[in-house]
């Protein structure tokens, strides 16, 4: 690996605000600091590294992008990594830019930044500005500032196992952060012309173009929504996205990764999300397609589905922290609007999912949503246990109907479910707890008296990959991948190495960028 040295800050922080209630449809630091750095001949970081002077020293300036304004060098900033160059980006990304890796530089949002200008639910013309991030960058902002990918425009930022892109806060830079640091900056926005429902217009017939979903967390109107299901909005692959999820006001802000109406052009694989205020992602309508994805310590849902969202998801770890939080998955919302189309449908597979927060629910299906899980192990680990499994709403629970887009009550396949109660009682004609249980155990292949043996508390062990029967998820879409073992992540392929961040609910060992709580440098 090129990441030779990390450094380890310990601080606390104060927690602003609390995150939003599970109703929802919507979900949009300080101390001393210990540097730490490894010896410079050292492949990989040692266990008792030794404390050194600062590892960075400023750029020298800023590069020039094609943007009208370009960057504004801004002076420097310093932490425990260093001294870095600031270099801000304009408010509109109006032409084709790139923001290339320069060793002592970073990249802030000054504030709700646009890439593009939105074109519109009915335009198919080809995408227009793109805005492409080198492997590497480091971008930082806060407050209400955040990064958003208008329709018609797109976000290319992929960076490799060796060097993700960051995207984090002002207090990460300056190695403010605790282990429970959250709401610090707004997040990142893909917006798209693919379908969506719960209309802005009421009058406006879901699935159309007249249909639009406003995108909460936004303090001016931004939209998503059209009929173009294969619209691309870009590409993030290998990125972090840390401390998100700002408050704008009661009920409004941003998750760590938020997509309204993207389409399946748009590409998502090997994704992290910590400590996000709000949900960890957080899917509003569009078709989403996404691969090796990890969620940790969103302070409301880790995954959220809605508005008539098609989403394909496979090997997934979501863990919540212990001291707040609320579902690691909530689907749709009971509003009235339960047999929109296009309905909600969430396809996960291969996902190791841990509940650690003394919530309602670790899985709360609702709203009339399909949802099929399957190769998966959901376990509660919270000190007052809580059910795993919770489905509202009679629309939920109906028949199959091919005129309501509805393939029939949620499906549950080889799911392996480590739970003090199982089920639990649903509200407004939902499944009962006994209703629930057998939806599981009518299932093929399910275990609701399963042990765990995950070691580094996400790899899976001897009963995971020695689980059977295991279900071909290709029968469902050929996006997914044919596996022998439940759970997210096999002993003999740990995706996760390299690009991760660690925190202490969740590490990943040394062979990555070190802790969340500061910045990778690179030489």
């Amino acid at each position: 690996m090129t990441n030779l040295s990390r450094s380890l800050v310990l601080g606390c922080s104060i927690l602003a605000l609390a995150a939003c209630g599970p109703e929802e449809i919507a979900s949009p630091g300080t101390g001393g600091n210990v540097i730490i750095n490894n010896p410079p001949a050292a492949p990989a970081p040692t266990p008792t590294p030794t404390p050194t002077a600062a590892l960075v020293t400023p750029a020298t300036g800023c590069p020039t992008i094609t943007a009208t304004g370009g960057l504004t060098d801004e002076g420097t900033i310093t932490g425990p990594t260093g001294t870095w160059r600031i270099c801000a980006l304009p408010l509109l990304i109006d032409e084709d830019s790139t923001l290339p890796y320069i060793p002592g530089l970073l990249y802030r949002l000054a504030g709700q930044t646009r890439i593009g200008t939105d074109v519109g639910s009915t335009s198919t013309a080809a995408p227009d500005v793109q805005l492409t991030i080198q492997p590497g960058v480091i971008v930082y902002a806060s407050g209400s500032s955040y990064l958003a990918a208008t329709r018609g425009n797109q976000l290319i930022a992929v960076g490799t196992r060796e060097r993700p892109i960051i995207f984090t806060s002002r207090d990460n830079v300056l190695g403010l952060n605790g282990q429970d640091s959250s709401s610090q900056w707004g997040g990142v926005v893909m917006l798209g012309r693919a379908q969506v429902t719960d209309c802005f217009d009421p009058l406006a017939t879901p699935g159309t173009t007249a249909c639009e979903f406003r995108l909460e967390g936004s303090a001016t109107p931004a939209f998503g929504g059209g009929i173009q299901n294969a619209d691309n909005s870009g590409r993030l692959e290998y990125v972090q996205i840390r401390y998100s999820g700002f408050v704008l006001g009661n009920d409004n802000e941003l998750q760590s990764l938020t997509t309204v109406g993207t389409g399946t052009g748009t590409q998502f694989r090997y994704i992290q999300t910590v400590n996000s205020s709000d949900d960890g992602v957080e899917f509003f309508g569009g078709r989403v397609n996404m691969k090796n994805l990890i969620l940790y310590g969103a302070e409301d849902d880790s995954l959220d589905v809605d508005v008539g969202v098609k989403a394909n998801l496979q090997y997934v770890i979501a863990v919540q922290r212990a001291t707040l939080g609320d579902t690691i998955l909530e689907g749709d919302s009971s509003n009235g609007l339960e047999n929109s189309v296009p309905r909600t449908s969430l396809q996960l597979t291969n996902a190791t999912l841990i509940q650690r927060w003394v919530g309602d629910q670790v899985l709360r299906v609702r709203g009339g949503m399909d949802f099929h899980l399957s190769n998966s192990v959901v376990i509660d680990q919270g000190s007052s246990p809580v059910p795993c499994l919770r489905i509202d709403d009679a629309a939920t629970i109906q028949a199959a109907n091919a005129g309501l887009d509805k393939v029939g009550p949620p499906i549950f396949a080889s799911v392996a479910f480590q739970c003090a109660t199982t089920t639990r009682n649903g509200s407004n004609g939902g499944a009962n707890a006994a209703t629930a249980l057998g939806y599981i155990t009518g299932g093929t292949g399910n275990n609701v008296s399963f042990t765990n043996s995950l070691t580094a508390s996400y790899i899976g062990g001897a009963n995971e990959t020695g689980f059977t029967p295991i279900f071909n998820a290709t029968t469902l879409s050929t996006f997914f991948d044919a596996v022998t073992f439940i759970g997210a992540v096999s002993p003999t392929d740990d995706w996760t190495q390299g690009w991760t961040c660690n925190m202490s609910g969740l590490s990943f060992g040394t062979g990555n960028t070190g802790s969340c709580l500061t910045l990778p440098v690179y030489n």
